[in-house]
C-alpha cells in the first residue's frame, strides 16, 4: 500500500510538473489580439545547435516582402483608409477582425502589406513631432509611382492637397507628404515602375546607434546590405537593408532624441516563429512579446524588438489560415 501510495504521489507530482511546464497565459498585443503562451512551443535545450542560434532568420523567410504596420488613434480610422487607400491607391484587402470592436485593416503593396491598426494600445511610444527628423523609430515609409500627374489626380479626387514633386539630382521626382495621423510619406517617381508601388515599400528608419541597427538587421535578421545611399532631399544618408519588395532605411540624424516606437512596426512571415524565437533568446534580443499561438487563427508570432525597441514581429502561418484575398 505505501508503495501503491508513494507511487501515486511521484505520478502526480510529475503531471503537476508538466502542467506548470505548458501552462498557458493569455496576453495582448497593442492591436487587441489574444495570444496564449506556452513552454510547449519553444525548443528544449539543445535541440538547435550554437551555429543555428548564431544564424540569421533569412533561410526562414516565406514571403517575398516584409508587411508593415501603421497605428493611429482610432477617431482618424476614415481619413487614414481614404489616404492609404484612395490617395496612395494601395490594393484594399479584406480586413481582420480580431476581436469584437478591433479590426486590423489590410492594403496590398506587391506581395505584402501595410497594415492599418486603429488604437494606439499598450506602453509603445508615440512622438511623430519633426517628421522623419524629429526621433527615432519608423518614421517614414516610401511608395513609387510611375506617373506623376496621375498621382497628384488621386490626391485630388481624394479631397487631400497635390503632392509638391521635387526633381532629384538622378532625374528622379520626389514628394514628401504626411498621412492625416501625422507620419511622413514619400512618394518616389520612376519610369517603368509598377503602379500602386506594387514594386515594394521602403521604410525609413532613425536609430540612435547606427553600428547597432545595422548589426541586428544584417546578422540577426538577416536582410541583405545594400551600398549606402546619400539622399539631400531628406539631409541625410541612407543604409538600405532589403527582403525582397521591401527596403528598411536606417539612417542617424542627431543625438538624444525622442522615441517613437509604437507609430510604425514590422512583420516577417516565415516558416518558424520558435527558431528566431530561441534565436533571439540565446543573442539576447529585447522580446515584446513571447512566443505564442493568436487564438481564433492557425498563427505562431514572437515580437522582438531592434535596438531602438522597434517591433519586428515574425509570423508562422499555419496551412489553415485562409489567404488575403480583395476586398470587394
Amino acid at each position: 500500500m505505501q508503495i501503491r501510495t508513494a507511487l501515486a504521489a511521484s505520478v502526480a507530482a510529475v503531471a503537476l510538473a508538466a502542467c506548470a511546464a505548458n501552462a498557458q497565459e493569455t496576453i495582448t498585443t497593442p492591436e487587441g489580439a489574444l495570444m496564449q503562451t506556452g513552454s510547449d512551443l519553444a525548443y528544449g535545450p539543445g535541440e538547435l545547435s550554437e551555429a543555428q542560434l548564431n544564424g540569421s532568420a533569412s533561410h526562414l523567410f516565406r514571403q517575398n516582402s516584409m508587411n508593415v504596420f501603421r497605428r493611429f488613434p482610432r477617431e482618424a480610422t476614415d481619413q487614414m483608409v481614404n489616404f492609404y487607400v484612395n490617395a496612395l491607391s494601395l490594393r484594399a484587402l479584406n480586413p481582420i477582425q480580431l476581436t469584437s470592436t478591433q479590426q486590423m485593416i489590410l492594403t496590398g503593396v506587391g506581395t505584402g502589406q501595410v497594415k492599418l491598426s486603429a488604437g494606439q494600445q499598450g506602453n509603445r511610444l508615440y512622438n511623430l513631432e519633426g517628421g522623419y527628423a524629429g526621433g527615432t523609430g519608423i518614421r517614414f515609409f516610401a511608395f513609387t509611382y510611375p506617373d506623376r500627374a496621375v498621382v497628384t489626380q488621386r490626391f485630388t479626387d481624394a479631397g487631400f492637397a497635390a503632392p509638391q514633386f521635387v526633381r532629384r539630382d538622378d532625374g528622379l521626382w520626389q514628394a514628401l507628404v504626411r498621412d492625416p495621423a501625422g507620419f511622413d510619406v514619400v512618394i518616389l517617381i520612376r519610369n517603368g515602375a509598377a503602379d500602386h508601388s506594387d514594386d515594394g515599400v521602403g521604410v525609413g528608419i532613425h536609430v540612435s546607434d547606427l553600428e547597432a541597427s545595422r548589426a541586428f538587421y544584417r546578422d540577426f535578421v538577416g536582410l541583405e546590405e545594400l551600398p549606402v545611399a546619400p539622399a539631400p532631399l531628406l539631409g541625410t544618408t541612407l543604409y538600405p537593408y532589403r527582403h525582397g519588395e521591401t527596403t528598411l532605411m536606417l539612417y542617424d540624424m542627431g543625438d538624444n532624441l525622442p522615441a517613437d516606437n509604437g507609430s510604425a512596426g514590422i512583420q516577417y512571415v516565415v516558416s518558424d516563429a520558435p527558431f528566431v524565437a530561441a534565436m533571439g533568446a540565446h543573442r539576447g534580443v529585447a522580446v515584446e512579446t513571447p512566443l505564442n499561438r493568436l487564438t481564433g487563427f492557425d498563427l505562431v508570432t514572437v515580437w522582438l524588438n531592434d535596438p531602438d525597441g522597434v517591433t519586428n514581429y515574425f509570423a508562422q502561418v499555419g496551412p489553415n489560415t485562409p489567404p488575403i484575398t480583395e476586398a470587394d
